[in-house]
């Protein structure tokens, strides 16, 4: 049995988990936010059998994809003054972790 935590996009979230439902994996979703862009991310937890960890992590694939954003950055221009310059940066996509479940129960 394996645990599977996957931290996703929140405006890929809905598109991941009815994918995963689709292909009957159970999920748990607990909204979080990043660190870096302080944006809304989803961290889903799906419990699943160590066979199906390659079908659940296509899923996952599926709907994840990186792209590119323009977001309001913070640039010292000298003299303690900032100018607020956009600057690209890369969201979507999804850090996925395996870990080994050594008991299960469906209470």
């Amino acid at each position: 049995m394996k645990l599977i935590t996957a931290i996703v996009n929140k405006e890929d979230s809905k598109a991941v988990c009815n994918e995963l439902l689709r292909n009957k994996f159970y999920v748990t979703r607990l909204a979080t936010t990043g660190g870096f862009l302080m944006a809304g991310n989803m961290t889903l937890m799906i419990g699943t059998e160590d066979e199906r960890v390659d079908d659940c992590i296509a899923c996952i694939s599926k709907c994840c994809k990186q792209r590119t954003e323009i977001v309001p950055g913070a640039a010292s221009i000298g003299l303690g003054l900032e100018s607020a310059m956009p600057i690209e940066v890369t969201v979507g996509g999804a850090t996925v972790f395996v870990t080994n479940v050594e008991r299960f129960e469906k209470l």
